[in-house]
């Protein structure tokens, strides 16, 4: 809201602007809370470094089998339908249907074993490290949430955690709260009000420049009891004003403004959702490159649905290789762009699949091991870690568990394992289970 006056029956200041109504002023709300109140959570920390990370979440639990970890040794009831086919690293080899991937595969970093995974349908292990039940019990926040809090703004205008989530239609898919940092830490919505209300809907840029003019000219203000407090709003005050008539986080999100030979690249894909979990969009892949480097420091992609209980590769030949050009066009493109010691990327989902072929051509749930793939951050890419037994049913070589993954994100974004983040009520949290460490091979 912007009200400047409020009722004649609080005018009770001198210059006849209570301190309630001033404070309305900021209340430009972005989930609930004032802008002015998100931004000034925001720099309470401050900043620490310019990295950034895009998590893109595979919803329903990709085939590792199928992808990066073929077993085309294994009977035919494991091994499936795919051949292997070379790689740009010696040895290594991936599916037939992800070869762009296969061609940058120096530029990735491939772990085949991850564990400690449960048989859960939900984003809320790789996007807060624990059991949807425990995190909501708990109220553990979003990864998002916690590097906006421990890291703050690198840009005065944009928001440091952008949530590209769509509304999945199960529900325990989509995207986790803030938890116990409060909704000072949600991450910005981009299919609602949240971005709605980053714009000037209700206002003309002309009219928000006349009340800021207004606005500078309550200096009377300053010599109330509590002058520091009202410094302060002011200051973010200055900075909500920024947000709202500036243009970069709305720009950021327009892909047509991209060279229309780097959208083909990416392939555009659809935003329509697959089964009841998310679409393979591949605009959002490229939104999450203008986003970070618009200054956001955390961007979470919701990409396609892996749940194929039945049909399993009728459903990797259709969706693999939209896979498998969205995704090497993000990797190299944060490359060309010289980001790739600075951005992260992570892609990975909530567990694998079962070695062996159902009844009804389809592969089941399978937590015992999984895979997942890093680009950038300035980590040691260009390699394999773990490896999985003949049938790719459990880690045989290097387990990793999943919490040291997550760890390994913080820790290219230079956020340490013994940090901790504050809750609303003031205590000291551990971001992650004692005992976790980043991945060892790939930090050096």
């Amino acid at each position: 809201m912007l009200n400047l006056w409020g009722p004649a029956t609080e005018r009770n200041h001198c210059d006849r602007l209570p301190r309630r109504s001033f404070l309305q002023i900021g209340g430009l709300a972005v989930g609930g809370l004032s802008l002015a109140d998100v931004l000034a959570a925001e720099s309470a920390l401050g900043t620490k470094s310019n990295k950034s990370v895009i998590m893109v979440y595979l919803s329903g639990g990709i085939s590792h089998q199928d992808t990066f970890d073929l077993k085309t040794d294994a009977p035919a009831e494991i091994r499936g339908e795919f051949q292997p086919i070379s790689t740009t690293l010696p040895g290594v080899e991936f599916c037939e249907l992800v070869p762009q991937l296969a061609s940058c595969a120096d530029r990735l970093a491939i772990i085949r074993s991850v564990v400690g995974l449960r048989d859960e349908h939900s984003s809320f292990q790789t996007l807060t490290g624990h059991s949807m039940g425990q995190a909501q019990r708990d109220g553990i926040p979003h990864v998002g949430s916690v590097i906006s809090q421990l890291l703050g703004p690198s840009d005065a205008i944009t928001p440091p955690f952008i949530d590209l989530f769509p509304t999945m239609q199960h529900r325990p898919y989509n995207s986790p709260g803030s938890g116990t940092l409060g909704p000072a830490y949600r991450g910005v919505r981009t299919d609602g009000e949240d971005l709605d209300s980053m714009k000037l809907r209700f206002v003309s840029p002309e009219q928000l420049g006349r009340r800021r003019s207004l606005l500078d000219q309550l200096d009377a203000l300053r010599r109330d009891l509590h002058r520091d407090e009202v410094r302060a709003v002011a200051g973010n005050f200055d900075k909500a004003f920024d947000v709202l008539t500036s243009s970069k986080l709305v720009d950021a999100l327009d892909v047509e403004k991209e060279d229309p030979a780097l959208r083909e690249r990416y392939g555009k894909g659809s935003p329509k959702h697959l089964g009841d979990g998310a679409p393979m969009w591949n605009d959002q892949l490229l939104q999450a490159r203008r986003l970070v480097e618009a200054g956001v420091r955390c961007v979470t992609v919701a990409y396609g649905f892996w749940d194929t209980h039945g049909q399993h590769f009728n459903h990797m030949k259709k969706h693999l290789p939209t896979f498998d050009t969205g995704i090497s066009a993000l990797v190299e493109d944060l490359h060309q762009r010289g980001l790739d010691q600075d951005v992260t990327l992570i892609v990975w989902g909530e567990f694998g699949r079962t070695p062996k072929i159902n009844k009804d051509a389809g592969r089941d749930h399978w937590p015992r091991v999984s895979n997942a793939l890093f680009a950038g951050g300035g980590l040691r890419v260009g390699q394999v870690i773990g490896a999985t037994d003949k049938i790719g049913g459990e880690a045989l070589d290097r387990p990793v568990h999943y919490h040291d993954v997550l760890a390994t994100v913080y820790h290219a974004l230079g956020i340490g394992a013994d940090d901790r983040m504050i809750d609303t009520a003031g205590a000291r949290l551990e971001i992650l289970p004692p005992g976790v460490r980043p991945v060892r091979e790939l930090i050096g």
